[in-house]
């Protein structure tokens, strides 16, 4: 099998006290969550209580051929010492279509290569597990339902979750079910595509948006990491550029967040890592865009492990009605 040239960097996690063997092929399924820089894939115990067996990450570069990133997406899959599930999951970024498994990407600086491309049966092969085998989620959907069924002591009854990272992913959760088409939802759930000051939300708020503007501040080319770890000593144009970003996230949201009635909001993805230089100015913002009163604001919990339970959480309760979907 031809495989994509990648970072060398590898982490690999596994329950070297627990192991896979002899584990219940129903109680597990593979994942694989796939984000703008990375792709992750794990075992899952999907059973009473679920929990990461193993998992491996390896870097990808969206800009790829088509046979590349397929290649990149499963390549952390083949570092598992336990590779032979038969059911997977992929968690995987929009605009996307997941019934069908084919890419709709295009204009989203990422992935345009997978546009109109079969993304579950060049995986499927790759794989050598049957197409029906792979199911595809959005991956901050997937992000959402990993925070609220594992990440807090209590599941609020509405709960919405942001990712931020190379874009801003979005979820609307309903007792831990997806909504992307009921009043008071943006369209698919999505909120990267609504406009703050005429623009995209994410041309404000992404880490391309942060570090332009950081750039344009100082002149310095850095990374959201060195730009929070400057905020955090107090440099002006550092917590300048990062609160221009949150202030206009929180201002984006609050109405939505209002018209869903929103229980709990919970940010993740890779910046949340940065969370006390970025929730004043989000707080500010939310509160001037008139969020809800007692809207509970957290971090993320679960941090990278979010999808992969939230994934494996939703593999399981997908083709139940609500009655039997299991808690």
């Amino acid at each position: 099998m031809r495989m994509a040239t990648q970072d060398a960097r590898v982490r690999v996690v596994s329950d070297d006290a627990q192991g896979t063997t002899g584990m219940p092929e129903a109680a597990t399924c593979g994942v694989i969550e796939v984000g703008g820089s990375h792709a992750t894939a794990a075992i899952v115990d999907a059973g009473a209580s679920p929990r990461v067996v193993e998992s491996a990450t390896l870097a990808l570069d969206p800009a790829l051929s088509a046979e590349a990133l397929l290649d990149a997406f499963i390549a952390p899959a083949l570092r598992l010492r336990e590779s032979s599930a038969t059911r997977w999951v992929v968690a995987m970024p929009g605009p996307f279509d997941y019934e069908r498994g084919i890419g709709v990407f295009g204009a989203v600086a990422k992935f345009d290569a997978l546009r109109d491309v079969d993304v579950r049966a060049g995986m499927a092969s790759r794989l050598g597990v049957a197409p029906d085998g792979i199911r595809f989620v959005n991956d901050a959907a997937a992000y959402a339902i990993g925070e609220w069924a594992y990440g807090a002591g209590t599941r609020v009854e509405r709960q919405v979750c942001v990712t931020l990272g190379t874009g801003v992913g979005s979820a609307f959760l309903d007792r831990g079910r997806i909504v992307t088409d009921a009043d008071g939802v943006p369209p698919d759930g999505w909120v990267y595509p609504l406009q703050f000051a005429g623009r995209p939300l994410e041309d404000t708020v992404s880490t391309r948006a942060i570090v332009a503007e950081h750039t344009r501040r100082t002149g310095r080319a850095c990374t959201v990491k060195q730009i929070a770890a400057e905020a955090v000593e107090g440099q002006a144009d550092a917590v300048a550029s990062l609160d221009r970003a949150m202030s206009a996230l929180g201002l984006t949201l609050a109405p939505w967040l209002a018209s869903f009635r929103a229980d709990r909001l919970t940010v993740g993805g890779s910046m949340v890592r940065s969370w006390p230089v970025l929730s004043g100015a989000l707080r500010d913002g939310l509160a001037r865009g008139g969020t809800p009163d007692g809207l509970d604001v957290v971090p993320s919990r679960l941090l990278d492990t979010a999808p992969l339970l939230g994934a494996a959480h939703w593999l399981r309760t997908v083709d139940l009605p609500a009655s039997a979907a299991p808690d």
